[in-house]
C-alpha cells in the first residue's frame, strides 16, 4: 500500500499526519483552524485519499505556522507515499467550475519543484482565516513533494468559492497524477532533463 506517516515537532507547531493515496477520501483533519480544516477534507475527499491531520500550533499567533508547516508535512506525506514513483501516470489536471468561478489546476510530479500561482483573490481573509495562506500552503507541498504545479483563477468572485475551487482541483488533480498506469507498470519516470 502506498501509505505514509509523517511527525513534525518545531517551536511553532507539532504535527501528526498520516496519508494512503488509495483511499476512499476519510479524513480525520483537526488543523486547529476551521477553514483549513474544511479546504483539507475536501481535498482528501475529492482526490480519495485517506488522510489525518492533528496539528497544535502557535494559532495565538497566527494561522501562518500550521498552515505552512501541514503543507510541509502533506508533501512530505505524498512524496514517501510516492517512493520511486515507479508506474504512475505522473500528470495530472482538471478544471474545476463552482458556481462563478473557474479554476484549472495541473500538476507534473516531475522531482523538480515550482509553484505556477495565478489566482487573485477579492477577499484577504475567510472568517479569521489569511488567504495569502493559500499560496503559502501549496509552496510548502511543492518544496517537500518536489513537482511542477500550476493553479489559474479563470474567473471567479467569491474568494470561499475560489480557493474551494483550488483545493478540490487539486485533489482530482493529483489523484490522477498518482494513479497507477498499468501500460508503464515496472518504469520509472524521469525525474530529469525536460521529459
Amino acid at each position: 500500500m502506498r501509505t505514509a506517516e509523517i511527525k513534525r515537532d518545531t517551536n511553532e507547531t507539532k504535527i501528526y499526519l498520516t496519508l494512503n493515496l488509495d483511499g476512499t477520501g476519510k479524513t480525520e483533519i483537526d488543523s486547529g483552524c476551521g477553514f483549513l480544516n474544511h479546504m483539507l477534507t475536501l481535498f482528501a475527499h475529492h482526490g480519495d485519499f485517506d488522510l489525518t491531520v492533528k496539528c497544535n500550533g502557535d494559532t495565538d499567533v497566527d494561522y501562518h505556522h500550521s498552515v505552512e508547516d501541514i503543507g510541509i508535512c502533506l508533501g512530505s506525506a505524498f512524496a514517501k507515499a510516492l517512493g520511486d514513483k515507479r508506474g504512475i501516470t505522473r500528470y495530472g489536471q482538471f478544471l474545476l467550475p463552482m458556481d462563478e468561478t473557474l479554476v484549472l489546476c495541473a500538476v507534473d510530479l516531475s522531482g523538480r519543484d515550482y509553484l505556477g500561482w495565478s489566482v487573485e483573490l477579492p477577499s484577504a481573509t475567510v472568517g479569521d482565516f489569511d488567504t495569502e495562506l493559500a499560496k503559502e500552503f501549496w509552496l510548502a507541498f511543492v518544496r517537500q513533494c518536489p513537482s511542477s504545479i500550476h493553479i489559474r483563477e479563470l474567473a471567479g468572485e467569491n474568494t470561499h468559492h475560489i480557493l474551494e475551487a483550488v483545493f478540490k482541483g487539486m485533489g482530482h488533480t493529483l489523484k490522477e497524477a498518482v494513479s497507477v498506469d498499468a501500460k508503464h507498470a515496472g518504469e520509472i519516470p524521469s525525474t530529469k532533463g525536460t521529459l
